[in-house]
């Protein structure tokens, strides 16, 4: 078995801070991130889920939760896409750098689900796409974190 999909033998308190722009996209990778982890940690998951109202509020959130010292991880998601005011990319980029920030200044692992697209166009085809990336993303999430935690724990150990 890889290290990325080992169980782990202790609960896991786990934050999950998800931005409100296209919920009902970032909601997919939340649902899938819980399936999965709970498919593979043998005791269980603690997860609170956090709603903020954009990408941008993520890092700050992320760290102030990792900062309690309460979770093994926090996780961030979001879907960051070109609304023709701002730059998309500079935005999801800005983002990322923070939720590292966080992890570094926490040590604490901050793992990202923030995803920008190069196009998106509110089309069914466009948002069948990215609901079902979404939820590859947050099973992806899920085996990050049971892996990095565990690594975590056994050096600790």
């Amino acid at each position: 078995m890889d290290q990325s999909t080992q169980t782990s033998t202790k609960t896991l308190r786990v934050a999950f801070v998800q931005a409100r722009w296209h919920a009902d996209i970032v909601d997919r990778s939340r649902l899938a991130f819980i399936d999965e982890i709970r498919r593979l940690t043998n005791v269980g998951t603690m997860i609170d889920v956090v709603d903020v109202p954009g990408a941008f509020e993520i890092p700050l959130q992320a760290r102030s939760l990792a900062r309690t010292g309460t979770y093994d991880a926090v996780i961030g998601a979001a879907f960051v896409v070109d609304g023709g005011i701002y730059r998309h990319d500079f935005v999801a980029a800005t983002v990322l750098d923070g939720l590292m920030r966080a992890q570094m200044d926490t040590d604490v692992p901050v793992l990202s689900v923030v995803l920008t697209p190069h196009n998106f166009q509110e089309t069914d085809e466009h948002r069948r796409f990215f609901l079902d990336h979404f939820e590859v993303k947050g099973r992806e999430a899920a085996r990050a974190c049971v892996a990095i935690t565990s690594q975590r724990a056994a050096v600790a150990a």
